[in-house]
């Protein structure tokens, strides 16, 4: 029986109009889905989220739906611009909203900046760690000049995201399987709390 396709969740958190982060996120997706992946793409200009309110989010219409989302993802790309060194706050609000739907799951951070973006992928990977989520040991950082006219210019960011789109696929399905099979055990993994049963 032929394996289900690794599920991605493309998050994009630039509220620009044909940004250039969603130009590249574009690029990666259509490598991923040539590859057999499946893709969902969250672009969060154009399906905004309320700001997150613990007492009444989870709560309101539409929210199981995005749970679903999140929870039913392999991958998660976390895309985002460099704000004064931080996430946007469209990303932020984001990974308000959920916990342990991220738990076992690859992170894979993709930042457009006009420095290296380093703080900001170093603050993706502390929240995938407080989430026992994984991450790629690298993450992607690019910036205007290496686009014109929505496509890749720069060789670098081109082998970069071939880089990543590889083992985003690679990496995450392995441990896409290694986390369907520790919540369906009962062995002592770090999963275990996360079990149903």
């Amino acid at each position: 029986m032929k394996p289900a396709p690794l599920k991605i969740l493309a998050v994009v958190g630039s509220l620009t109009r044909n940004s250039v982060l969603s130009a590249v996120v574009g690029h990666a997706v259509k490598d991923w889905q040539a590859q057999g992946c499946s893709v969902d793409v969250f672009d969060l200009e154009k399906e905004p989220l309320a700001l997150f309110n613990p007492d009444v989010t989870r709560t309101q219409p539409g929210y199981a739906e995005i749970q679903a989302r999140v929870d039913g993802a392999d991958v998660l790309v976390l895309a985002t611009p460099d704000y004064h060194g931080s996430v946007s706050g469209a990303v932020k609000n984001f990974l308000d909203y959920f916990w342990h739907e991220f738990a076992g799951k690859l992170f894979v951070t993709m930042v457009a900046s006009h420095e290296k973006g380093l703080t900001v992928t170093d603050q993706l990977r502390t929240v995938a760690r407080q989430c026992y989520a994984w991450t790629l040991p690298y993450g992607v950082t690019f910036s205007q000049d290496d686009l014109k006219e929505g496509k890749i210019v720069s060789e670098v960011l081109g082998r970069r995201v071939q880089m990543m789109v590889r083992d985003a696929r690679v990496y995450g399905a392995l441990l896409a399987r290694q986390r369907r099979a520790d919540l369906r055990g009962r062995g002592p993994g770090f999963m275990a709390k996360y079990r149903t049963r």
